[in-house]
């Protein structure tokens, strides 16, 4: 018989030894870096989470949504009104933070659901337009609904807390000298459910749902003759990336510490579309990728306008940084469509060295 490889894992050592060490790095970030580049990567994890839901929606069903920003502010404002207390003209219910949280995600799949009588029947460009309604509902309802909202000035949002432990500057807890406030204790809560989000839709996609998604992908009629329930499917997955979305929300809230309606609007669905194509469609590495890319580059224009050339503070001469950063990544989309339509997942997949395989085995005399 041919010799077989004697080292399964040989071509996985590389892959894992990187990701432990990108986890060491990330859990030792908030004894080390100051509480902007805390904060960033705090917007940043909370557009991860929602951008895995519209990769797996868009990505491996095809379904093309521009509603994103809405179920991304039912998440947001339910947490905010479920965990509030009535007072300064707004009302809450006042539950435990952690059951808020459940409840909000929830709250957006159950929006979700709703929706998925129009979801399962359309496709394409249509389904954008009827989604695209969702959010300009949504914005007109964030305004005018104040004693649930705070209309056009927000409410606050009350802090995680977690078997006694609050998520906020109140919580008296230092590490080795580091006392730990509200940007260094949310890291922690939301690397874990980053990281819990990812493995999530990565068990989706390569798993038994993510097969027939992209079936249906493929062919409608043809994973319809392989046994998939069509419309069955598309409710579900359209309910599975509207609870990505809800999560993400809640996520938002947290990091901000104060919901504003202005900021659930069309740029933020364009801003969620950009994440995807650029990382990489059906990729949950890639829709990663793409929410840091996204998310981190206004920060960063932001924090050395004085330091680079076109780009000026606020009420200076010259392009601010949020538009500056508009333009870098529309550019940076459209040669990624042009050169390498795969994204950033299929530029790491082109430069990563191919894995080793097995010799097939020989046949039996």
């Amino acid at each position: 018989m041919p010799e077989t490889s004697r080292f399964p894992m040989a071509g996985r050592v590389p892959a894992l030894c990187a990701l432990t060490a990108a986890l060491v790095v990330l859990l030792a970030l908030p004894l080390y870096v100051s509480a902007f580049w805390l904060n960033m990567g705090l917007f940043a994890m909370a557009a991860a989470v929602g951008a895995i839901g519209l990769t797996i929606l868009l990505g491996a069903a095809g379904q093309l949504s521009l509603g994103h920003a809405f179920f991304v502010a039912v998440g947001a404002y339910g947490y905010a009104f479920l965990a509030g207390e009535s007072g300064g003209g707004v009302s809450g219910l006042g539950l435990p933070p952690l059951l808020a949280a459940v409840l909000a995600v929830l709250l957006a799949g159950v929006c979700g659901l709703l929706f998925s009588p129009v979801s399962s029947r359309l496709r394409g460009i249509y389904l954008g337009i009827a989604s695209l309604g969702l959010v300009f509902l949504g914005h007109h309802l964030l305004q005018n609904m104040k004693p649930v909202t705070g209309g056009f000035e927000g409410r606050t949002v009350v802090p995680l807390s977690i078997g006694g432990f609050s998520f906020s500057d109140q919580a008296d807890v230092t590490v080795l000298g580091v006392p730990f406030g509200a940007a260094e204790s949310q890291w922690y809560l939301f690397l874990v459910v980053t990281v819990g989000a990812a493995l999530l839709g990565r068990n989706v996609l390569r798993g038994r749902p993510g097969r027939a998604l992209r079936l249906m992908k493929d062919s409608e009629i043809g994973a319809s003759a392989m046994g998939v329930d069509i419309r069955r499917t598309k409710a579900a997955v359209f309910v599975l990336s509207s609870m990505y979305a809800g999560a993400a929300g809640v996520l938002t809230a947290l990091a901000f510490q104060r919901t504003v309606p202005d900021y659930f609007s069309l740029h933020l669905s364009v801003s969620y579309l950009v994440m995807v194509i650029l990382g990489g469609l059906g990729s949950v590495g890639g829709a990663i990728a793409g929410a840091v890319f996204v998310v981190t580059l206004p920060l960063l224009f932001s924090r050395y306008a004085d330091s680079l050339p076109f780009v000026t503070g606020a009420g200076g001469q010259g392009l601010d940084a949020s538009t500056a950063a508009q333009f870098v990544y529309g550019a940076v989309v459209i040669v990624a469509v042009i050169v390498q339509p795969g994204g950033l997942a299929a530029l790491a997949g082109a430069v990563r060295p191919p894995r080793s395989r097995r010799p097939a085995a020989a046949a039996a005399p």
